[in-house]
């Protein structure tokens, strides 16, 4: 059976559309270039920004969405796959606008947290603030009996200020700084992981950064990524 292959949604921000392609790469059992999955990335910056959408204060970008999605299904891509956690918001309506399947990196997320870290009950959550308003994460994990515990509303400004930074190219340790003294109230609040709830985030934070397990969705959709391209 030949491969299938894989289209990005991306360029939200690009820096995390880059991530999931090198994490694609990296996952891909390869000796040579010709062992590789064909992957078409439509990068597209231009769609309008998620959180500012959901919280009534921009333009719809779920037009955009589409659009970028039928892209990708015309260019011959067999699935989809978008390195945007609060995109997932709109994930439905996406959907309904292809006919190739896309993937689900909240739900895979929370099937993986449960399948790896046995037996978990709490998780911290450092995301956007359109993903804490949506609680997308709450009901993920909740079909898989884990708690997600949000920042208090004072930080959940302070992780969207350093999403901001990070898009704007600013990897210091400032910022690295801001983001962990967030995720240990998050773990003295009881949470046995950090979920990187937007793919900004794995770019400052690593696992060897807390005390606890550091969940990276964009890695598990990557992994995913490449186990459905290859069945």
């Amino acid at each position: 059976m030949p491969e299938k292959i894989i289209g990005i949604l991306g360029g939200m921000g690009p820096e995390a559309t880059i991530d999931l392609f090198y994490k694609i790469i990296k996952f891909t059992p390869a000796e040579k270039d010709q062992e590789h999955l064909r992957i078409i990335i439509d990068n597209n910056p231009k769609i309008p920004d998620r959180t500012a959408a959901i919280l009534g204060k921009r333009e719809d970008p779920l037009p955009a969405l589409r659009e970028t999605a039928q892209n990708l299904e015309k260019a011959g891509a067999d699935f989809i796959i978008i390195p945007c956690n609060t995109a997932h918001y709109f994930l439905s309506s996406i959907q309904k606008s292809v006919k190739i399947p896309i993937l689900n990196m909240i739900e895979e997320t929370a099937k993986e947290t449960r399948k790896k870290i046995s037996p978990i009950q709490k998780v911290g959550l450092l995301a956007s603030i359109g993903i804490y308003k949506t609680k997308i994460y709450h009901q993920h994990f909740k079909k898989f009996n884990i708690e997600v515990i949000s920042s208090e509303e004072k930080d959940k400004e302070e992780v969207m200020k350093t999403i901001y930074a990070v898009k704007a190219g600013n990897l210091s340790e400032g910022i690295k700084k801001n983001i962990l003294k967030i995720a240990q109230k998050l773990i003295d609040k009881g949470a046995e992981a950090i979920i990187a709830g937007c793919t900004e985030i794995p770019l400052i934070l690593k696992e060897e950064d807390v005390s606890v397990p550091i969940i990276d969705p964009t890695q598990i959709l990557a992994k995913d990524a490449v186990q459905k391209a290859k069945l």
